[in-house]
């Protein structure tokens, strides 16, 4: 079974690309849900805490408000650091677990937003990033989120550049309305299902 790991920056269509993957009955693990997931588990909690202080616990749910979490870690790279230091070795755990439930899948998916960023790029055998121009990513989390420009900028300052990324992936599926994404996708379901050839 090969194990492929799908990125893009915000904004680049991530979540299409892994709907249609889906469509062929591809598995897709979605990191950033099951990360969630992880936050709000018993044994996490109290770390969290521990690390960023009670505030961060919701005083009527008594579950961590991610709201407020993420307020103090996106703006502070060490926060952030600390946070993925916590959250990441759970993640790898929980998808090596959810990978030998597919065993019988020629491939599955691992969709991420940081892939490249918190060093998971190691767990698979080939990476794929979606690409869109900032402008337009820009523009679609403004609509999708109704959010501000300057909230967006500071989300898109967490992660590397286009070019870095495509510059580590070994294959590139662009987003950007100048060609059809479906044929991409096709494209390289094809190829992933001969997976004899790598």
């Amino acid at each position: 079974m090969l194990k492929i790991g799908l990125t893009g920056n915000i904004g680049s269509g991530k979540s299409l690309i892994c709907q249609l993957f889906e469509k062929l009955d591809v598995p897709v693990f979605y990191a950033d849900t099951e990360a969630k997931k992880i936050v709000d588990s018993t044994p996490l909690r109290s770390k969290l805490v521990a690390e960023f202080g009670q505030d961060i616990i919701d005083s009527q749910s008594k579950i961590v408000d991610k709201k407020k979490l993420a307020a103090i870690v996106f703006t502070n790279k060490p926060a952030l650091q600390k946070l993925n230091n916590l959250i990441h070795p759970l993640l790898r755990e929980e998808f090596k677990n959810w990978c030998n439930h597919h065993q019988n899948k020629a491939y599955i998916i691992q969709e991420a937003a940081i892939l490249f960023e918190n060093g998971f790029s190691d767990l698979f055998d080939k990476t794929i990033v979606v690409a869109a121009p900032k402008n337009i990513r820009l523009r679609r989390v403004m609509d999708r989120d109704h959010t501000t420009e300057k909230e967006v900028l500071a989300r898109m300052e967490n992660q590397w550049t286009d070019t870095k990324k495509e510059a580590l992936a070994d294959y590139i599926i662009q987003n950007d309305g100048s060609q059809l994404v479906l044929p991409q996708v096709i494209k390289l379901h094809q190829l992933f299902s001969r997976s004899n050839n790598f």
